[in-house]
């Protein structure tokens, strides 16, 4: 959960079914985050090109455009690669790995797979456990690079002296 005083973090859930939106949208609003929607991969892609958020839960398997294809665009556009991405699906965590490797063996690309996993029916613990893991992984990069960019230039200045 986020400390009081700060920023809320900003979460997408992609899911075409309404429910299960609604459900996983509860959860992550009711412990603090600040929560958006979308029922398919192109509104999803829209939504995060728009509000760039801190971690996208991402259903695989939906009409118009799946997750699996928003996640490849994702990692492939130089802005939005660096976006946080939780699977949540009824595919086993092994299937979609398998899945991931056959998309990557007919790409001229590497795609790098989603941040974290967890599978359908999903319970409130799951999803937050998940959510937080990731969300703490990259906080304590940002701090790392901080901390590294506040060395770096200490070191500067102590050697301009």
């Amino acid at each position: 959960m986020p400390a009081a005083n700060a920023r809320r973090p900003l979460i997408l859930v992609v899911d075409d079914e309404m429910h299960l939106r609604l459900f996983i949208k509860a959860i992550f609003e009711s412990n603090g985050f600040t929560v958006g929607t979308a029922k398919n991969g192109k509104e999803g892609l829209a939504w995060i090109r728009t509000n760039r958020p801190d971690l996208v839960s991402l259903d695989l398997m939906m009409p118009e455009q799946g997750g699996i294809r928003l996640l490849q665009q994702l990692r492939s556009d130089p802005d939005l690669a660096k976006t946080k991405v939780m699977i949540v699906s009824a595919i086993d965590d092994a299937t979609f790995a398998h899945a991931m490797t056959t998309v990557q063996a007919g790409s001229y690309e590497n795609i790098a797979s989603a941040d974290g996993y967890v599978e359908k029916p999903p319970t409130a613990e799951a999803i937050l456990r998940e959510a937080n893991r990731i969300l703490d992984q990259t906080d304590a990069r940002h701090q790392g690079d901080t901390q590294n960019h506040e060395e770096d230039s200490h070191a500067q200045e102590d050697h301009g002296r």
